[in-house]
């Protein structure tokens, strides 16, 4: 995503997470942070599943700020 933005994937308590989260650096080593936000694969499938309706409502809403 970016320099600081990442999507990862993750074992937690035999669950899988998909998470999207800002990384910091300390110490020369890079670090999740605390902003984000970690999906279980029923909430990322639902996410994929909606996301022509989250196009259509930004299209929906740019049209209106121009």
């Amino acid at each position: 995503m970016s320099d600081k933005r990442r999507v990862t994937l993750q074992d937690f308590r035999g669950k899988t997470l998909i998470s999207i989260r800002e990384y910091y650096k300390k110490d020369g080593k890079e670090l999740p942070s605390s902003k984000g936000i970690s999906l279980t694969e029923e909430q990322w499938s639902t996410l994929r599943k909606n996301i022509p309706n989250i196009e259509k409502a930004v299209r929906k809403m740019e049209s209106h700020t121009m």
